[in-house]
């Protein structure tokens, strides 16, 4: 059956993209930033940056200091130049509209050239050359975005046959070296509490030292409406994104469901 659902959802990313809002702006791009940043103009109102909403390509430095360069950094800037530079393309929008830096957060679709209807992070996913990276206030599309995402990994696109993006266990000897880095975790929960309105869940006996998903207050909202009660996990393997950061032992804190994605189902 997942096969079936995932090859139903690769037509439909070949066909166009999936149904998020009307396109609000159109544009030509005229430059690359990276495997997730770039600009078309003219403007969409004071500003023609586009943040591509809900993946997270390879890093480069950027002008950062002492920034180390992730692994596929620059294929997959051109892979995201060979998709849409020169062309033009349509903006959508899923959720809030701008982030902190003031870029457009949009979902975007090639609307000329050989590939009409092309949706940019779905095929940026499918060729493994960016992961998942989605936030509470913009879940549009997500578990479309995740699909594509578990497929490049099966068939070691891209990124997922470089061990820098490998997924990890909740080895806490491993987790410990990797702090503040944004990694995907795969593990069994075996304790689960409700401590003053926040949810743990722990993947070890000792939650003093052991890898922790940390759930707050305002997330569990999010969780309720989706009919998910996290209490309800102990025992699952699942697999968890996020940044890694230590309180006790390693932890993420999710802020949105998706960021656990149940295993053997």
């Amino acid at each position: 059956m997942r096969n079936l659902c995932l090859s139903v959802l690769l037509f439909a990313w070949m066909a166009g993209s999936p149904a998020v809002g009307e396109t609000v702006h159109t544009g030509k791009v005229t430059g690359i930033v990276d495997g997730d940043t770039l600009f078309v103009t003219p403007d969409l109102e004071d500003s023609g940056e586009i943040r591509l909403v809900g993946i997270q390509a390879p890093k480069l430095p950027l002008g950062r200091k002492n920034f180390k360069t992730w692994p596929l950094a620059k294929e997959a800037k051109q892979a995201l130049a060979d998709m849409t530079l020169g062309k033009s393309l349509g903006l959508s929008f899923g959720g809030a509209r701008r982030d902190r830096y003031g870029r457009w957060l949009a979902h975007l679709h090639v609307i000329e050239g050989a590939a009409p209807g092309l949706w940019v992070q779905g095929e940026m996913l499918r060729l493994g050359m960016a992961r998942v990276y989605s936030f509470p206030d913009n879940r549009a599309l997500v578990e479309d975005m995740l699909a594509l995402e578990r497929d490049a990994r099966a068939n070691g696109r891209g990124i997922w046959s470089n061990s820098f993006y490998h997924i990890l266990n909740p080895n806490i000897d491993v987790l410990s070296q990797k702090l503040g880095t944004f990694q995907l975790i795969e593990g069994r929960i075996l304790d689960a509490a409700k401590v003053k309105g926040m949810v743990y869940l722990n993947f070890g006996a000792d939650w003093r030292t052991d890898f922790t998903i940390s759930i707050a207050r305002d997330a569990l909202k999010l969780f309720e409406a989706d009919g998910v009660d996290p209490l309800t996990l102990l025992g699952e393997s699942v697999r968890v994104r996020g940044w890694l950061i230590k309180r006790n032992g390693p932890m993420i804190r999710t802020t949105h469901p998706e960021q656990i994605e149940l295993l053997g189902r």
